[in-house]
């Protein structure tokens, strides 16, 4: 089974929509509350799907999706109203209070859908700990530097790898280059 990411500020909506989801056999959940949580996620396990409520105590879920790399897919389930502030049609959407058996075809379709995404998307290699340690410093140094928290070095960083189509390693050598 796949794995996919349940994600909502509320504890019991999380696990009971991972209980649906596992013991209706579409997929293996992982548990977050916060957005920072997901974007941790997907950046280290390399996860590509996500479940999740309209906002987070760190954010809106909405927010959250541009975070995320293309190869990403999101399901967003809250009210009708909540939905119709989504601005993005790239967010699939299921209207809440929703059914076990809604909740399991459009899980099942995300999955599907994720999987010809991902041959488009591949996931990005591990990093050595040699890399891993570069981007430590260039965080530190924006830290120092920038008065940013960590988090918001460690997106500046991937910003700017995206925005140059480099390895997170890379810019982290240019910030640590210009630094000197």
């Amino acid at each position: 089974m796949q794995k996919v990411i349940v994600a909502f500020e509320n504890r019991a909506t999380a696990a009971s929509i991972s209980e649906v989801l596992e013991s209706g056999g579409v997929a293996d959940c992982v548990v977050c509350h916060s957005a920072a949580e997901v974007r941790r996620l997907v950046n280290k396990q390399g996860l590509g799907v996500v479940v999740c409520g309209f906002k987070f105590p760190d954010g809106a879920g909405e927010d959250l999706y541009y975070d995320l790399p293309e190869r990403c897919v999101m399901l967003m389930v809250a009210p009708q109203n909540r939905l119709e502030l989504c601005e993005t049609e790239e967010i699939f959407q299921l209207p809440s209070p929703v059914s076990r058996g809604d909740m399991l075809a459009s899980v099942r379709m995300l999955l599907q859908f994720a999987r010809r995404r991902v041959s488009r998307y591949p996931v990005p290699g591990h990093r050595s700990e040699e890399e891993n340690q570069l981007v430590a410093q260039a965080k530190a140094v924006l830290m120092d530097r920038h008065g940013m928290t960590e988090e918001q070095a460690h997106r500046f960083l991937q910003k700017e790898s995206m925005d140059h189509g480099a390895k997170l390693a890379e810019t982290a050598r240019i910030v640590l280059g210009n630094s000197i």
